[in-house]
């Protein structure tokens, strides 16, 4: 069977399936059981300095956004860091990581952005014998308001700055955790590396109002017929978590810069995804919320049967094997074609198809009487609309045209029809090659 231990920064675990800094992860009764469930790593939920105590609310703390079929997509919560007291927190994760010690026990910190503060909290959180420290840099809600989280995630002098106190004042390895709600995801990503970052993990949730309430015209989550804007997470994120690990990935300047992938993990093959795309590890939260600890069971099955079935003996090994076919577009091949090939023995006759491409498309499917639903090659674009909006997996598929064919509508080759706008001065291709 293939191996799913990693080593990440020096921190070794199990498995890649961690959970993340949240709910889940407040306290050792939660952390014990998520280890006993099989979780291959913890990061605890974000601690603070000692001090006035935060203060949660007491009413909803999540919004959410669900599916036609009320699966839960997305979540969007106002939870602050951690309510407990410091000690209390340091106590546990020191007993905690005592009886764990094969597993990777991470504290995430948050505090104010002064040089003092963070050198302050960093002994008490190393005495506990944890295995490494992640800077909340993303928290959008609350503590942003107060200076911290997303506030200081979206500067990156800042990010620079905070990185190397850490660095110069504990052994650690340091990882700088970035907030997603920023126009480039590299310049963060960069400062944390310039200030001695021995990882990055991304993304943290996204500033989000997931509803509002059409009788009190007030967003949801509602404390007292009032709103605020939350961070969003689970499945719906996915796609622009992957891009931004991506991003970082192939970036020269960051490249081998080591990355825990966070944001929307729910199955094996997401996991598989964001390992694909640049990630040592994943991080976990929506998932857990949704479905309990044990959920993580059908992660580790899932990916070692795939990577046995593919041939890999560790995540290593698949570790930023998607990276290189990660381009920009004007590197795309433009003489690749393909054209929309219906199943009919698969197909429903549903009509989403004929309705999606001839209202909004290029009217390359035609109907007949009976609902027979074919496509016309003169049309078809590969758009892919078609197979997306299909509710029949497999019925409709992209097939390659190869180069030498005739399209109908203009006699040319597809070699022929491609090799003007591929030199062509508004191709951005040609004007990069120039």
């Amino acid at each position: 069977m293939a191996d799913l231990s990693t080593d990440f920064v020096g921190i070794k675990s199990p498995n890649p399936f961690w959970l993340a800094s949240a709910p889940p992860t407040d306290k050792e009764y939660n952390v014990r059981r998520a280890y006993e469930a099989g979780w291959g790593g913890v990061v605890w939920k974000t601690l603070g300095e000692e001090g006035p105590p935060v203060v949660n609310v007491n009413g909803p703390r999540y919004g959410a956004v669900w599916g036609a079929d009320r699966r839960l997509l997305g979540l969007s919560n106002i939870e602050l860091i951690t309510d407990r007291p410091l000690e209390v927190n340091l106590r546990e994760i020191k007993s905690v990581k005592r009886d764990y010690p094969d597993r990777a026990l991470v504290v995430s910190l948050m505090v104010p952005c002064e040089e003092q503060a963070w050198k302050a909290i960093l002994p008490h959180v190393e005495e506990t014998g944890a295995d490494g420290i992640e800077l909340n840099f993303g928290c959008p809600h609350g503590m942003a308001e107060r200076g911290m989280g997303s506030a200081v995630g979206q500067v990156p002098e800042y990010i620079e700055m905070v990185t190397r106190w850490c660095k110069q004042n504990t052994r650690m390895p340091v990882i700088v955790k970035l907030t997603p709600n920023i126009t480039n995801i590299l310049y963060p990503a960069e400062a944390a590396k310039r200030g001695g970052a021995d990882a990055v993990s991304l993304i943290n949730t996204i500033n989000s109002i997931t509803a509002v309430n059409l009788d009190t015209m007030a967003p949801e989550p509602m404390i007292d017929g009032k709103g605020t804007h939350g961070g969003y997470c689970g499945p719906a994120v996915k796609p622009i978590a992957l891009n931004m690990v991506a991003e970082i990935a192939r970036n020269p300047e960051t490249a081998g810069l080591p990355i825990s992938g966070i944001g929307g993990v729910t199955t094996w093959r997401d996991a598989a995804e964001f390992l694909s795309l640049g990630a040592g590890n994943v991080q976990v939260c929506t998932a857990a919320m949704t479905y309990g600890f044990r959920v993580v069971q059908e992660m580790i099955s899932g990916l070692s049967e795939w990577m046995d079935e593919k041939g890999y003996t560790s995540v290593e090994q698949v570790v930023g094997r998607a990276v290189p076919n990660v381009t920009d577009w004007q590197y795309l091949n433009l003489n690749y074609v393909t054209k929309a090939r219906i199943d009919q023995e698969a197909c429903i006759s549903c009509g989403r198809c004929f309705a999606a491409c001839e209202d909004t498309s290029h009217q390359a499917i035609s109907m007949s009487e009976d609902r027979v639903f074919e496509v016309q090659d003169d049309e078809c674009v590969a758009c892919n609309l078609c197979v997306n909006v299909c509710p029949v997996e497999g019925c409709i598929t992209m097939e390659q045209v190869a180069p030498g064919q005739v399209d109908p509508r203009t006699g040319q080759t597809v070699t022929e029809k491609y090799a003007n706008w591929t030199s062509h001065p508004n191709n951005p291709a040609a004007r990069a090659a120039e």
